[in-house]
């Protein structure tokens, strides 16, 4: 779910079933909260905010109640899913597990209401607050440094407040009624099809060893050593950057997983986002240095250099292995294509994954990712170099 809260003034809330669905969230969000204060809340001027996943969001503004905010914003989930996790009861867990926080450490906007059978829950409005995507699409280079780095410790405070609340999580999931999201998903069968998938495409083995480390970090993903909250979906359109710091938005994925997943997005910046770029050099070393700084206290491991460089190393390796397994299929990698930054990414990805996999001694995964850069770049020519951000360009 992407939802835009920088546009200036009143979106038309459009016409037809746009109309009826933003009507039937602000009767939703309206109904909990008079219940929830005890008399009557009336929402006025609902402003569509174009959310991309299967919840109506709206912002609104409250008349008769001193007691709340001028506006609230309301995400609301009419259809039930078939199977599956329900994305509202994970998404109102996760804000439930971090309302019960001090403000210090809530990560996202308060929960103020929601209602399990109405499938409806009542937020904190940020207010117009640019995105991160903003501050690396416009021309600040300073700025979008600030809001990386912000973004860096907001992952890691996030992560420092929930170590050791799954069990709460779970309970909560449980009292609304979702079934348990697992971290694991289809992950096992993706990585029996990567190997094949590269010697398809690009015609390179992959060694024993190599195979080896990938089922480490694999493993290493689902210990229970360094457990918290994440979002899933770290992508830079979901997160706001206020003056308290980046906030996070859309937890329709939420779950309780190793943080060392969530940090291979130190290394990859974004990488499960279709429109991910290039940073500068030694940017996300800085980001590393910003979380590391947040869950250190909790997990004193990570203020070894060698370990910390290991399990990041590790993480990376099988961000960069999964996401191959379900894009190395479709890409373009055609010599004399047009330039397509996704193509590009993963040239810059396997390069970077056979740096520092030599930095820490992962001999057989560094000689193959250059191989795999190599014929990556091979293929597609002049095009090979990712674009940075407009905003470091």
């Amino acid at each position: 779910m992407t939802v835009d809260t920088s546009s200036a003034g009143d979106a038309g809330v459009g016409a037809g079933a746009e109309q009826l669905a933003v009507a039937a969230a602000v009767a939703a969000g309206e109904s909990v909260l008079s219940r929830r204060f005890g008399s009557a809340i009336t929402l006025v001027t609902p402003e569509d905010l174009a959310g991309s996943g299967p919840a109506t969001v709206i912002r609104a503004r409250v008349v008769s109640s001193f007691a709340l905010p001028r506006t609230l914003v309301i995400k609301h989930y009419r259809d039930r899913p078939a199977s599956g996790a329900d994305p509202f009861a994970q998404e109102a867990v996760s804000y439930q597990l971090f309302t019960a926080l001090s403000p210090d450490e809530r990560m996202c906007p308060e929960l103020v209401a929601h209602d399990g059978r109405a499938r409806v829950l009542v937020l904190e409005d940020l207010g117009r607050t640019p995105t991160l995507e903003d501050k690396l699409y416009a021309r600040d280079s300073r700025a979008a440094e600030r809001a990386l780095l912000s973004w860096a410790r907001s992952l890691g405070r996030l992560h420092a407040s929930t170590a050791g609340r799954e069990a709460d999580f779970n309970a909560l999931l449980r009292r609304l009624g979702g079934p348990a999201k697992s971290d694991s998903g289809n992950v096992d069968e993706l990585c029996e099809r990567v190997a094949p998938l590269i010697r398809k495409r690009l015609g390179i083995p992959v060694p024993r060893e190599v195979r080896a480390q990938v089922t480490a970090a694999l493993e290493q993903s689902r210990a229970p050593g360094f457990r918290a909250f994440s979002p899933v979906e770290l992508s830079p359109d979901n997160n706001l950057v206020t003056g308290q710091g980046v906030r996070f938005l859309d937890f329709e994925n939420g779950c309780v997983r190793s943080a060392l997943v969530d940090a291979a997005d130190l290394r990859l910046p974004f990488a499960g986002w279709p429109d991910a770029l290039a940073l500068p050099a030694g940017m996300s070393e800085a980001m590393i240095a910003a979380w590391r700084a947040e869950v250190v206290e909790v997990w004193p491991a990570f203020a070894d250099d060698e370990a910390l460089a290991a399990h990041l190393t590790a993480s990376e390796l099988l961000r960069v292995w999964l996401i191959t397994g379900e894009e190395l299929g479709s890409l373009n990698l055609a010599r004399h294509a047009p330039p397509v930054s996704r193509e590009a990414a993963f040239v810059t990805w396997w390069r970077d994954l056979a740096k520092h996999a030599g930095y820490v001694r992962m001999t057989a995964v560094s000689e193959f990712a250059a191989r795999v850069a190599a014929a990556l770049a091979a293929r597609l020519g002049p095009h090979a170099d990712l674009a940075f951000y407009p905003a470091f360009r």
